[in-house]
């Protein structure tokens, strides 16, 4: 019984240990933003199409009335 003892308490110690790195993880503050533009307010916004203004809705716009044309 003492064997099986001594064979566990290493188990129990790593298992407090990790135990306590989780509360600590979990109770934290959340951190800041990483980018600037969240924190001055700045909307960005992503361009997915290569020169994806205004551009491209008016080709879309041409592209459904000759779809609806046909």
């Amino acid at each position: 019984m003492a064997i099986v003892a001594c064979l566990l308490l290493p188990v129990v110690g790593l298992l407090l240990y990790g135990m306590d790195r989780v509360e600590d993880w979990l109770t934290r503050p959340p951190r800041p933003p990483r980018h600037g533009a969240a924190r001055h307010g700045a909307v960005r916004h992503l361009r997915l199409i290569r020169g994806g203004g205004q551009a491209a809705g008016a080709r879309a716009r041409t592209a459904r009335r000759s779809a609806d044309a046909a």
